[in-house]
């Protein structure tokens, strides 16, 4: 019998959370998705832990801003012992930090993935088909569109036939096979046992979250989110997986950090190989990864799922203008050059922090605590933990001296019309035009009108308790800068104007009229058809 024919303009494999993310931020502005998802029912079990504020500020901007308290809390400090149990790092979380979220959010996966497929059911150009694996691909016209084949539980067979096809199928993916992209391998890897329980009663943790080196058995304590705690442990040379995951190891190696049966419930146990690899290449003509299928870093950085959701939010805008024509294909070939990038330097900083934690020889290992001790000697206190997030180098920016695009730009509060919140709250996303003056001083209407075609957003931003400006320019492109976030910004970089992409990537700045006249036309000129 001949497949169910079917037909789509994104084709996404896979809905874990980045298939999941991403599927909603291409369906909430109204593009077809339809999902293929092996799996009959969501996953019980947690996996990753936490998310950093860039993606707390990508999940808002998917509509999970109000749930996030449901399944997610901030993290909170960070230490790190030597196997005596003196400090050699610690780390104080001070509030909302670049992206006007919290710096990390410790979350429990199954929550966050609810919160994300009751999203998903709200939007009604998201199809989802559960139960359904792929297990054929073709793209007849050479770079047309492709049909994935997929095989339900009963047998029944359907054919999707998309635009795009997006690979988040983890790291076994079925879509990185057909694209023939072979991993980039750091050669890092080690044995952990991961031990989710839920304590039976609540308790306040302090530090909240616990690295622990020691050459004897390297071990890890952190927040899982709300109401559940995880301990990790590394596997020695003298053990074999099967061993240490036994349930006998498990409440035993618990009991010697004072986790008993009788303190809490386990959830689950399983040993994880954590790797350091990267895809050479995440397209090939109209089939693209994200995630673990382009990506495996250790957790060391906690940048695993973060950088998923950073692969999705880059993604989703790019495609979108491509399907609607207002931008030629090859505006997806900067997804790679932008993320690949981006994900290097995290797997990088997750190595780096893993041959640390990870050490087993005794000297070593005490060489390490010394020179970590001496540091903070020379800086006592609480620190900020360093950001694993590098500026984009190249892909869809304005290089030009201090103009340059590449960083990630700040969230603050603003307020406007009497509502008072985050700036994505209140002005929106998608691609925006901060200035610091007047609009109408620093654009012709030629160029406000092809800004209008391109679906940029003007925003002037004012300084807090200003008048409201009368005429042409009041309105909700106006707002205060309650925080005193955007107009210090822009003061730093010697502009008037600047051009933030939907992914909250600054993609170019300017001194004045003329300046903002030049970055404008060399927007509108990549996005071209």
């Amino acid at each position: 019998m001949s497949p169910v024919a079917e037909r789509t303009q994104v084709l996404v494999v896979g809905y874990g959370p980045v298939g999941q993310l991403l599927s909603v931020l291409l369906a909430q502005d109204g593009t077809e998705v339809t999902v293929l998802e092996r799996w009959p029912r969501p996953y019980p079990r947690p996996r990753a832990v936490a998310f950093d504020g860039e993606s707390a500020r990508i999940l808002a901007s998917a509509g999970l801003g109000e749930r996030v308290g449901a399944f997610g809390e901030p993290s909170g400090d960070y230490s790190w012992l030597d196997e005596n149990g003196e400090e050699l790092m610690h780390y104080e979380a001070h509030g909302p930090g670049l992206s006007g979220w919290p710096d990390s959010t410790s979350m429990y996966q199954p929550g966050l993935e609810e919160a994300l497929a009751g999203r998903g059911a709200e939007l009604p150009s998201l199809r989802l088909l559960r139960g359904y694996e792929a297990v054929g691909l073709a793209q007849p016209d050479g770079d047309g569109p492709v049909t994935v084949e997929a095989v339900g539980e009963d047998g029944g067979r359907i054919a999707v036939t998309a635009d795009w096809v997006v690979g988040c199928d983890g790291a076994n993916s079925f879509v990185r096979r057909h694209m023939d992209a072979d991993f980039e391998d750091l050669g890092f890897r080690h044995d952990w046992l991961i031990c989710d329980i839920v304590p039976r009663t609540p308790r306040t943790y302090r530090p909240n979250n616990l690295q622990v080196c020691d050459p004897a058995r390297p071990r890890t304590a952190v927040s899982a989110g709300p109401g559940h705690r995880r301990w990790e442990f590394m596997k020695l040379d003298s053990e074999t997986p099967e061993e240490l995951d036994k349930p006998d190891t498990v409440w035993r190696l618990l009991g010697e950090v004072g986790v008993g049966p009788g303190d809490a419930e386990l959830e689950r146990h399983a040993v994880y190989t954590f790797e350091a690899k990267h895809a050479r290449r995440w397209r090939s003509g109209r089939l693209l990864l994200a995630g673990d299928s382009a990506h495996l870093m250790p957790p060391f950085a906690a940048q695993g799922m973060s950088s998923g959701f950073r692969d999705a939010a880059n993604l989703a805008w790019k495609l979108r203008l491509v399907l609607t024509g207002r931008a030629g294909e090859d505006l997806l070939d900067t997804y790679t050059e932008e993320r690949r990038e981006h994900v290097r330097h995290a797997i990088g900083m997750s190595v780096s922090l893993g041959r640390v934690i990870c050490q087993t020889d005794p000297e070593t290992a005490r060489e390490q605590a010394e020179l970590m001790k001496a540091l903070r000697r020379r800086s006592p206190g609480p620190a900020r933990q360093p950001s694993a997030v590098a500026p984009l180098l190249s892909g869809f920016l304005h290089r030009g001296g201090t103009g340059s695009g590449g960083e990630l730009t700040p969230q603050g509060r603003v307020a406007a019309d009497g509502r008072a919140g985050l700036f994505d709250e209140v002005s929106g996303t998608g691609f925006v035009l901060l200035t610091s003056s007047a609009p109408d001083t620093l654009l012709d209407a030629e160029r406000s009108a092809a800004l209008a075609a391109l679906g940029v957003r003007t925003v002037w931003v004012r300084p807090a308790g200003s008048p409201h400006p009368s005429g042409p320019e009041t309105g909700t492109g106006t707002v205060e800068d309650v925080e005193d976030v955007y107009l210090p910004y822009l003061a730093g970089k010697g502009a008037v104007a600047a051009v933030v992409r939907p992914d909250f990537y600054l993609y170019g700045a300017a001194a004045d009229g003329p300046a903002l006249a030049a970055l404008l036309d060399g927007l509108a000129a990549r996005l071209a058809v």
